[in-house]
């Protein structure tokens, strides 16, 4: 039974179905937003939804039990950890009390395309581990913003109140100037007022846009290739551990044949005294 549930797991074809069914489960979530085509085939949406439901359940026992006799190894992963949690979510009685999460978890089902594409899990994996290194590059950003708001306040609040008549709404202006949109009509309004405005505004976008905005992306692309050497360097454990495995069943396999060899040797001995007396 545990060599079936490691084969079904490991197959391609099985993976293939378990993401066809959460591409499945996501259309019949956008679906479900046409309140007339629910109100006509309630019946129907339901039905699919507890097929869905219950495929969930048997490719999540089918993984578990791979993991035989050492079931808690399963939680050791944080993406089945996740798609634990997404399922059993699923189980919440969809009526009553329960019914917002039920809705909830019927839409975060959704979410299993990530644990099913390793290039999403890649993708994600890096964005939380670039959540710690960002923490110098957001006060770096913080810094040259605080700076900035108070200078532009001094420079151009008594022309343009709306975008710099207090530190909030400079704050606001400096962060809408990050998107690049509409920062050029905000710089006429000030030009008028003081001519040499460009330096401000030039100097904060390529310091703050093209410089830190690159810092970011520069972190995440570090992380990205830890992350990928960190998936290498597993997936080399885990062959290496797989050639154990085997090396070790082949010498159990050797003294098999050995013992066979010497219990047909005995065997054959024993049946030749009795005539040699």
């Amino acid at each position: 039974m545990v060599a079936w549930a490691r084969r079904i797991a490991h197959s391609n074809r099985f993976q293939t179905f378990v993401m066809l069914v959460i591409l499945g489960n996501a259309v019949l979530v956008g679906l479900e937003t046409f309140p007339d085509l629910v109100a006509t085939q309630n019946t129907l949406f339901e039905a699919v939804n507890a097929l869905i439901l219950a495929i969930f359940i048997f490719e999540l026992a089918v993984r578990m039990l791979s993991y035989w006799p050492r079931p808690i190894a399963f939680f050791r992963d944080g993406w089945n950890v996740f798609d634990f949690v997404i399922v059993a979510f699923s189980l919440l009685p969809a009526a009553g009390s329960f019914a917002t999460v039920a809705r909830l978890a019927r839409l975060l089902r959704v979410l299993r395309l990530i644990s099913a594409f390793p290039e999403l899990r890649l993708i994600v994996g890096t964005m939380l581990r670039s959540l710690g290194s960002m923490g110098s590059v957001l006060l770096l950003m913080g810094l040259v913003m605080y700076v900035y708001a108070v200078l532009g306040f001094h420079l151009f609040s008594a022309a343009d109140p709306a975008h710099w008549g207090s530190l909030g709404n400079s704050l606001r202006t400096l962060f809408e100037i990050l998107t690049l949109e509409g920062w050029v009509e905000i710089q006429e309004t000030s030009l008028q007022v003081t001519p040499l405005a460009w330096l401000f505004y030039g100097s904060y976008v390529l310091i703050a846009v093209f410089v830190v905005v690159n810092l970011f992306i520069a972190v995440v692309l570090n992380n990205l290739e830890d992350v990928r050497s960190e998936e290498r360097a597993q997936e080399a454990a885990r062959e290496s551990e797989l050639l154990v495995r085997l090396g070790q069943l082949r010498v159990d396999i050797e003294l098999l044949e050995h013992e066979l060899r010497a219990a047909g040797k005995g065997g054959r001995g024993a049946r030749q005294k009795p005539v040699s007396e």
